[in-house]
């Protein structure tokens, strides 16, 4: 009786624990937020409970950055004005875990590794596409520094 108890507790403690902290993203949810328009994500992010962390603007793009809430996340919506194939979802981490089950997940959905470089600030990143469907993973500079997935249009 104590064990299922105990269970029952542990999986409670999980599941809200999850519904509280846990906001990593599926490669199909971040697909999902890149889908939107900026204020039906805004009002999807938050529901999520992420807060505003920043917001950028330049002739060229807006971005809109939000914070999950135990700052472990932080996840922005880029719209580029001109060419709106260019619009992504860039969702930043710290885990190595949490980056091989998403290169794990990529290469199950079926996207090929295409391409490898450097970005402008120097991390490393390498390219995956399915049909025109395109992700990005960008490597941390340093160990401070936090693994990010582009999932463009």
């Amino acid at each position: 009786m104590k064990k299922s108890i105990s269970l029952l507790l542990f999986l409670f403690l999980t599941l809200f624990y999850s519904s509280m902290f846990g906001q990593a993203f599926k490669l199909e949810e971040l697909a999902g937020f890149n889908r939107l328009d900026m204020a039906a994500f805004k009002t999807e992010i938050k529901k999520h409970k992420y807060t505003f962390y920043d917001k950028t603007e330049s002739p060229g793009f807006t971005l809109y950055e939000y914070d999950s809430p135990d700052y472990t996340y932080k996840i922005g919506k880029f719209e580029y004005n001109e060419d709106t194939s260019q619009n992504n979802i860039e969702f930043q981490f710290k885990d190595k875990k949490e980056h091989d089950a998403y290169i794990k997940a990529v290469l199950e959905g079926g996207y090929k590794q295409t391409g490898k470089g450097k970005i402008m600030t120097g991390e490393n990143y390498v390219d995956y596409f399915k049909n025109k469907e395109q992700i990005r993973m960008v490597y941390p500079k340093t160990a401070r520094d936090n693994y990010t997935i582009l999932v463009f249009k």
